[in-house]
């Protein structure tokens, strides 16, 4: 069932237009109207405010748009913030810098509000606010991972500053915010349930597992290879932070009616028509009602996917036909199966030759800039056949997006072993061996077993698992930049499927190389807008 708590009343559309009213970023909301005890008064009240920092805790629309700031996806239709920033051509105006700073921060507010408050609230029990402090903490501690992970050192603070104090705050180091982070999140894993102690009316609350995984990434991003092993670790081989395992179908991991399955450690929730999200209107295929194709996944990202029999694919191997199977689950490509919400299956034809099946909108390749795909492919992964995973028969969806998820884990501790220079047969089939069982890969020794090598060739073994049994949920950016690879694969011309007959046959359509300069991009820019009202904010070199 849909937790109820996501779903937004009264008090919390109060709450979102006042948190929308600030005009400096950092003192975003007006407390004085709802922080003395004419408000606190409730547990329903607190609960409005704390319903208000889970939604502000991410977006479905950076979910999805970071995947335009790697090379798993292209934009090809208009130009978005993030395809600025793809190119290396962004500076400190640009919207999605100044969006995320103002974001991050507003939800930070809403968590420092709740912090001072709830406190008043005499009707609830220490323990119950015990647990929705440790709720908001892990909430603050995920923003400020973000901020500190995109602009490295950010303003930090623990409390609800005042108008003044946020026209002077200074930056805090990035080591300092990270060792913080990491102590609030052991912190709020002492408190917070693990994920069987919670009713089903309360599925997707933040659970003592989620601190854990999270911590975990934290230390991914830091390269803290023994933390990361310590820390996957408590969720691997122990119950203690909750019993999680893989779902056993990849493609239905990500329908509605396996959400809150036991792969999903933090996922963000939607609930049907009070809130929902519609992003994939810009993403599935035309012949499925969608309204344009925004952005699609590279033919780099399609030949990163192996063999079935975990051979690498090969221009001698079929284009499609026996790959591993979470290529066919995650997107569309020329002659894929695609099932409408009636249960009508039919053939998406792509290849500009193709002929599109009757009744159906085009969705053959048409060169840059049109409403069809700029790549020759769509999304698949997320677009559940469900009618009832959306509001009536539009594409506004109410399926939980994915978070963190256990094979997240198991690839975060095959990754740290590996560095640690622990790679061994045993971790192997606790990590990618059962990712690929999973997954669907023949059973033989080159798809399931320790392939011979070294450290170097594990890496990339384990990186390219990465990159595929995650792709499109919006992580490929961090990776390519904590292993400082952005400068190289954001700066070599990608290409889409071989539709492009510009030359007299048919070849790779190509995309334009970005420009990553490595001294400069691998931090954002301050936003200007901060800048002009807060001096005392430096910016990152090179903007």
């Amino acid at each position: 069932m849909k937790m109820k708590f996501a779903e937004m009343g009264p008090v919390t559309i109060l709450l979102m237009a006042l948190l929308l009213n600030g005009c400096v970023k950092l003192d975003v909301v007006p407390t004085n109207k709802f922080t003395d005890e004419t408000y606190w008064t409730t547990e329903d009240k607190a609960n409005s405010v704390l319903n208000m920092a889970y939604r502000q805790l991410f977006t479905n629309d950076y979910f999805m748009l970071n995947e335009i700031l790697s090379d798993n996806v292209y934009n090809g239709y208009g130009t978005t913030s993030e395809k600025v920033i793809a190119l290396g051509l962004a500076d400190a105006s640009n919207a999605r810098f100044a969006d995320e700073w103002k974001a991050c921060y507003g939800g930070i507010k809403t968590c420092h509000t709740f912090l001072a408050n709830i406190d008043r609230v005499t009707t609830m029990s220490e323990e119950l606010k015990n647990k929705r402090k440790a709720e908001i903490r892990f909430i603050r501690a995920w923003l400020f991972l973000e901020l500190t992970t995109w602009y490295g050192d950010v303003p930090h603070f623990t409390r609800d500053i005042s108008l003044t104090e946020s026209k002077t705050v200074t930056r805090t180091s990035h080591e300092e915010i990270m060792a913080w982070i990491h102590q609030e999140l052991d912190e709020v894993a002492a408190v917070l349930p693990k994920r069987e102690d919670y009713a089903a009316a309360d599925n997707g609350r933040i659970t003592n597992g989620a601190a854990v995984a999270l911590n975990a990434r934290a230390y991914l991003y830091e390269s803290n290879w023994a933390k990361v092993a310590e820390y996957c670790n408590k969720l691997i081989n122990s119950t203690t932070y909750g019993t999680y395992s893989l779902f056993p179908n990849y493609e239905q991991l990500f329908w509605v009616k396996n959400e809150y399955n036991p792969e999903i450690i933090l996922s963000l929730q939607y609930v049907p028509v009070n809130r929902t999200w519609g992003n994939l209107v810009d993403y599935a295929p035309m012949s499925a009602n969608a309204r344009l194709c925004l952005a699609a996944p590279t033919q780099e990202l399609v030949n990163s996917y192996l063999m079935k029999n975990g051979h690498k694919w090969t221009a001698a191997d079929p284009d499609y036909a026996n790959r591993d199977p979470r290529m066919g689950a995650t997107m569309v490509y020329d002659g894929a199966t695609w099932i409408d919400r009636s249960g009508n299956a039919y053939p998406v034809v792509i290849h500009p030759d193709g002929t599109t099946p009757p009744n159906k909108i085009s969705d053959k390749y048409t060169g840059a800039g049109t409403a069809q795909t700029p790549t020759g492919y769509y999304y698949r992964k997320f677009c559940d056949p469900d009618p009832a995973a959306y509001t009536g028969g539009s594409w506004e969806s109410n399926l939980n997006l994915p978070l963190i998820r256990f094979a997240d884990v198991l690839l975060m501790y095959a990754e740290a072993k590996n560095e640690l220079n622990e790679m061994n047969p045993t971790v192997w089939e606790q990590t990618i061996k059962k990712l690929r069982q999973r997954a669907g890969f023949d059973n033989t020794a080159e798809a399931m077993d320790l392939p011979g090598g070294d450290q170097a060739v594990w890496r990339e073994v384990i990186r390219n698992e990465r990159r595929v049994e995650l792709a499109l949920e919006g992580l490929r950016i961090f990776d390519i930049r904590r292993w400082k690879t952005a400068e190289s694969v954001l700066t070599q011309e990608r290409h889409g499927a071989k539709f492009d007959k510009s030359s007299g046959s048919y070849d790779y359509i190509k995309i334009p190389a970005g420009s990553f300069n490595r001294n400069r991009d691998y931090l954002w820019a301050i936003p200007r807008a901060e800048r002009l009202l807060n001096s005392n904010l430096t910016q990152n070199e090179g903007y």
